[in-house]
């Protein structure tokens, strides 16, 4: 009898199993349910619902009600009430909007609407008052985000009765199924007074007039600030078609400090002001919008129309709430002659893909532009929103680890997207390479016979191109110019070179040959150059006995330097220890720097050497290596093995460049790091990691594009979803179901939370049938052994149930787990099971079996003489 309550426990265990499998996903289901549970059926937000969840805190839903635009370019208005007659503050905002279909969404705060319908066309007006903007959401924009303590005053005797939603939608054929769109925001919002006031600061001109064909029209706005201090900390240009760039000043005793700068014609919402700015009492704000006229037949004025001009720079502030005001303008120019001290970064024009261009505006020429503060966003699909759950893992059949190389120091891209190598063929840089006053000692070996640069396919690694035979002694950085030139140093010249690629001699040579210096003509060890897309300038960090940046001509003559070597303690701006790296960023002008031995990536601006920030992280240790920018706000870097007694491990990092903050790490699963020399990253986001030590090429790609290659390997069919069809929290994909909102509200929810777990449960309950067959047999066996041998078959059958029991709970004997159960049988493996399983928690480690863990841990650190390569 015993043996058979064992089995009947086992088959509970089995089920209880399965049915958790189940309820996870439908008990979310269950809990989304009863958090709409007050919304109508026919679209989430119709029915305006207020939730609180604290005494002094509630959310205010606001959405569109059930609205099918008619056609293209359709700007449509919606208001709501607050809900509350007593003062209350707006300290968050949660987007509802698909990128689909919508183009952007623009709040504001007024008193009376334009209309008292449940919505209406924007051309009719936004409100019949003065009217504030409190948020924007734009595709391919960041959304705002107020500062702790910070919050927009609403209601009572001074604050918005109303809020009013704009929604821009661009091109309609999502719209072709006649489903009903409910796009809108969330408010969290509280009774709690915050020490903090959010306003809006508008600097706006007004009498403009751009001459037909004019190439450079320069509209300039000044004010001189008579109010208590205001803290800045996001700000929106906006412009028509012939804006190139915008930029934002606050200038002080005739010094300029940036605001913000930025090209009108990529997504207009609101950016956060990179470093704290303040405004005090006689301050000036200034601003500058240039414009080209160059393709027009007659004078463009400003004006509302698409044929005609703005020129706004909005800031968004805070002040102490006893002196808050919410709303500010400024439309006149109080100080032309200031503007000949103007920055001359607030005249280059900032580099915008052709594409962006044609996108920023929408695909349809007679765009709407309804009111001064309405929005014309981008509906490309070129860049996304930067998406903090953004992973990237080992591509596993990337073949180029099988490389023979020499020490891996450069890595680039060129036009094409090919992975271009420099290495060091059988050269190697060791303590014997240089004597104390770092003059090359191995120059009896004479160059590299070997193609130092290697051109690659980087989906199979396969030779396209290879050149540099004969003419490097110590390779060290690489860069591709927009022309597709080659750029590298070579740390035993002290040299830079200029490399086309069908030429077998230089196109340009800087510094003298086997000659360190640190006057104007020579380099000591430079370590990597970059050139400036816009303007040609070179910059080249020199380097390893210099700790400077160098400015060159785009013909090689130099204009200018910065930096010095870091004391003892904490380095300052500008201050190196072994500039190590470079990346442009060229849609904001600025170089950032990898400081590698003071562990740190510094920017500055092109034009002016200008320090901009610093980027530094416990994580990244003692050393940082190498930088590299992605178009779309990711910056990328690796960072050098720990010293001894130090625990930070070698790996690489995603960085959020806007911020700084760390989004993601990485390591290899084949091989190890050991001294990660140089990182580049594409548009797509595939990264590729070359090593000085391991000799080797890694690539690493996002871990959705791994993620459905995994399932495919593990035996089971799926669709290929794109990256941009993936579906999150903040920009769902809208599922046509016109007659129900709800239930395709419902799906996407599901979809979005629970689609790995329904595949789980898929998996589990295949896995499950031999073991409830099997389970079965043993039954069998028992009432067949129980009637043949009695009780000393029970005995037998009780010892052979525990040890089944005993496998299926797993080296804890706590509960059931399947994953142990399984990987003890051989031919097994758990990857399939576990991606499956986990909704793709790659970065958890297995506590309970260290040997499924596929992290490896790299060599010590090399002897210091070999860390200067």
């Amino acid at each position: 009898m015993a043996g058979l309550i064992n089995n009947l426990l086992i088959l509970v265990l089995v089920l209880q199993n399965i049915c958790s499998g189940f309820r996870s996903p439908l008990s979310v289901f269950k809990r989304y349910k009863d958090a709409t549970r007050s919304l109508s059926s026919e679209c989430f937000g119709s029915t305006r619902p207020v939730i609180s969840f604290r005494l002094s805190d509630f959310t205010l839903d606001i959405r569109m009600p059930g609205v099918t635009p008619k056609q293209s370019d359709t700007y449509l208005c919606m208001s709501v009430p607050l809900p509350v007659d007593d003062e209350a503050y707006v300290v968050d905002f949660k987007p509802h909007a698909s990128m689909d279909t919508v183009h952007h969404m623009l709040l504001f705060g007024c008193n009376e609407p334009s209309s008292n319908e449940n919505y209406w066309d924007c051309d009719e007006g936004i409100c019949k008052d003065k009217s504030n903007i409190l948020y924007a959401w734009a595709r391919n924009a960041p959304p705002t985000r107020l500062p702790k303590g910070v919050g927009f005053r609403v209601g009572g005797e001074t604050g918005s009765k109303f809020f009013v939603l704009q929604v821009h939608y661009g091109d309609i054929s999502e719209f072709r199924d006649k489903h009903k769109d409910c796009s809108g925001v969330t408010l969290h919002l509280t009774h709690q007074k915050q020490p903090l006031i959010a306003g809006m600061y508008l600097m706006m001109s007004v009498n403009t007039v751009i001459p037909p064909g004019e190439k450079v029209v320069d509209a300039d706005i000044a004010c001189h600030y008579k109010r208590f201090p205001m803290h800045l900390f996001a700000y929106r240009v906006h412009t028509h078609r012939l804006g190139k760039v915008v930029s934002g000043y606050r200038v002080r005793n005739g010094q300029w400090t940036l605001i913000g700068r930025q090209s009108p014609q990529v997504p207009q919402a609101f950016y956060p002001v990179e470093h704290p700015v303040d405004v005090s009492y006689d301050d000036i704000l200034a601003a500058r919008c240039v414009f080209s006229g160059e393709g027009r037949t007659t004078e463009t004025h400003i004006g509302g129309t698409a044929n005609d001009e703005m020129c706004n720079f909005y800031i968004m502030y805070y002040m102490e709430a006893k002196h808050a005001v919410s709303y500010i303008t400024c439309t006149q120019n109080a100080n032309p002659e200031m503007f000949r001290n103007i920055p001359q970064e607030a005249n280059i024009p900032i580099p915008v893909k052709p594409d962006m261009l044609k996108v920023a505006h929408g695909h349809h020429e007679e765009t709407k532009d309804t009111d001064k503060s309405s929005l014309q966003l981008s509906k490309g699909e070129e860049e996304e929103i930067l998406d903090q759950n953004f992973h990237i893992e080992e591509a596993m059949d990337w073949p180029g680890l099988d490389l023979k190389l020499g020490q891996v120091s450069g890595l680039a891209l060129d036009r094409e997207n090919n992975l271009v190598i420099f290495h060091r063929g059988d050269h190697v840089w060791d303590e014997n390479s240089f004597d104390s006053k770092f003059v090359y000692q191995q120059r009896g070996l004479g160059p590299i016979e070997q193609n130092t640069i290697l051109v690659l396919n980087p989906s199979n690694a396969k030779l396209l191109h290879s050149t540099g035979r004969n003419l490097f002694y110590l390779p060290h950085g690489l860069s591709i110019d927009k022309d597709g030139n080659y750029w590298v140093t070579d740390v035993a010249l002290h040299q830079v070179f200029k490399l086309g690629v069908d030429t077998k001699e230089p196109l340009l040579i800087l510094g003298v040959a086997l000659q360190p210096g640190s006057d104007h003509s020579h380099f000591c060890q430079p370590t990597d150059v970059a050139v400036d897309p816009v303007t040609g300038s070179i910059y080249v960090s020199d380097g390893y006995c210099n700790s400077r940046i160098i400015q060159f001509s785009p013909n090689g003559l130099y204009i200018m330097q910065w930096g010095e070597e870091s004391s003892s303690g904490r380095a300052g701006p500008a201050q190196f220890r072994i500039p190590h790296s470079l990346a442009l960023i060229p849609e904001l002008s600025q170089l950032c720097v990898a400081d590698r031995e003071n562990g740190r990536i510094q920017c500055f601006r092109l034009e002016t050497a200008e320090f901009v920030r610093e980027i530094k992280h416990k994580s990244f240790g003692r050393e940082l290596f190498a930088v590299s920018y992605a178009p779309g706000g990711l910056l990328f870097a690796v960072n050098g093995m720990p010293y001894p007694g130090e625990s930070e491990p070698v790996q690489g990092f995603v960085m959020n460049f806007s911020t700084g903050e760390i989004i993601d790490t990485f390591i290899p699963l084949r091989k190890s790091f050991e001294m990660p020399h140089d990182i580049v990253a594409s548009e797509d986001k595939t990264v590729f990691v070359g090593d000085v030590h391991a000799r080797t090429v890694w690539k690493f790609a996002s871990s959705e594009k791994m993620e459905h290659r995994s399932v495919k390997k593990a035996g089971i069919e799926v669709q290929e979803i794109k990256a941009s069809e993936t579906v999150v929290e903040a920009r769902l994909k809208n599922n046509p179901e016109p007659t129900d909102t709800l239930k395709k509200q419902e799906k996407q929810h599901l979809v979005r939370r629970a689609s790995t777990g329904v595949s789980f449960v898929l998996i589990t309950t295949l896995l499950i049938i031999p073991i409830v067959v099997l389970l079965a047999i043993l039954v069998f066996i028992r009432w067949r052994k129980t009637a043949v041998y009695g009780a000393d078959g029970e005995h037998k059958l009780d010892s052979n149930s525990g040890r089944i029991l005993g496998r299926l709970r797993g080296k804890g004997g706590g509960g059931l787990n399947l994953g142990n159960f399984f990987a003890s049988h051989k031919g097994y493996s758990r990857k399939g099971f576990d991606r499956l399983s986990t909704e793709g928690s790659d970065q958890e480690k297995d506590e309970d079996d260290g040997t499924d863990s596929e992290e490896e841990y790299s060599a010590p650190p090399p002897p210091q003489a070999l860390s200067s390569s």
